[in-house]
């Protein structure tokens, strides 16, 4: 059985990873101001995007997901064609319609499938699964790994299905913002009340950074730091942890920053990660931050995931 995989592009993992494993991408088109880009994942064009912007224009920007009828597009001319079985894995749908705009497709693909395959000479049925990460960033990049490791051992369908959606219930992503202001406006502009103008305001003023926990779709901090490089070896020391203490429940770390990644590696406390990882054979994705991610937490911001039952902070 030829099993594809489809992931977002808010998925944070490198682009080259996507091509040697042939995923396929939904674009998110981000426009600001009178620019538009559709994000494919390409650092170079994401960063000369963003440096042509004004922070205020960022702030305002929109952002577009594949609508219903471009993934039936998508799947109905290359897709169903191409796989027997594809696994089609989103940004939590608490924070974006892509999950309820591909699962609206779907019932369509299976409906119309027949005919294109037929065209190809295929007369075996084709089969997909929707399935919300329920979580963001390097969070859902866990889930798209761990998909791979089972397509590449040659695991059925079924087996990937309760794996995957077993992985994605424990997967844990964190985020250091680091422009609270920023991150504000533009939770405002979304109608998110989660960042309150105090909170940003006290936040700025006296350099106090927070920790942002996602796991099961529910965001919201665990800890606060004075400080941005404090915050992230924060962040860099607990996940060591609990890599030392044996607790991930796949050997895989990921990270992603908003910004040149020479910049997060310079980070306190980064060393002793990547050292531990090593030490401890977890593997580790670091990427530039979508461009959507961007837009929406800020320039500067780093993000880390991995799949634990352990506690989300301790």
């Amino acid at each position: 059985m030829r099993i594809g995989l489809v992931v977002d592009s808010a998925c944070d993992l490198p682009l080259e990873y996507f091509a040697q494993h042939e995923i396929t991408l939904l674009p998110i088109t981000v426009k600001i101001g009178n620019a538009v880009l559709a994000d494919q994942r390409n650092e170079q064009a994401t960063l000369e995007f963003l440096d042509a912007q004004s922070a205020e224009l960022i702030a305002q920007a929109e952002t577009q997901p594949f609508t219903v009828q471009q993934v039936q597009d998508l799947f109905l001319k290359k897709l169903v064609v191409e796989y027997d079985y594809v696994f089609c894995m989103t940004i939590t749908k608490t924070r974006s319609p892509i999950f309820e705009n591909t699962s609206q497709a779907s019932f369509a693909i299976l409906n119309e499938y027949k005919e294109p395959r037929a065209a190809a000479g295929i007369t075996t049925p084709f089969a997909l699964r929707v399935i919300d990460t329920q979580n963001v960033f390097s969070g859902q990049a866990i889930s798209a790994v761990e998909a791979v490791r089972l397509r590449d051992s040659q695991e059925g369908a079924p087996k990937m299905r309760a794996r995957i959606e077993q992985v994605a219930l424990a997967t844990h992503a964190y985020m250091v913002p680091r422009d609270l202001n920023y991150l504000r406006a533009r939770t405002r502009h979304r109608g998110d009340r989660s960042v309150s103008f105090l909170s940003a305001t006290l936040g700025s003023a006296l350099d106090i950074k927070p920790i942002l926990h996602c796991n099961r779709g529910e965001t919201g901090p665990v800890a606060k730091v004075k400080g941005f490089d404090a915050a992230a070896e924060k962040l860099f020391t607990f996940a060591a942890r609990r890599i030392r203490d044996g607790k991930l429940m796949t050997p895989t770390l990921a990270m992603s920053y908003g910004g040149p990644l020479d910049e997060m590696r310079r980070l306190p406390g980064y060393a002793e990660l990547i050292e531990t990882c090593r030490t401890h054979r977890v593997e580790v994705f670091e990427s530039l931050m979508s461009l959507t991610g961007m837009v929406n937490v800020g320039r500067g911001s780093l993000t880390l995931g991995f799949a634990s039952d352990a506690p989300a902070w301790e």
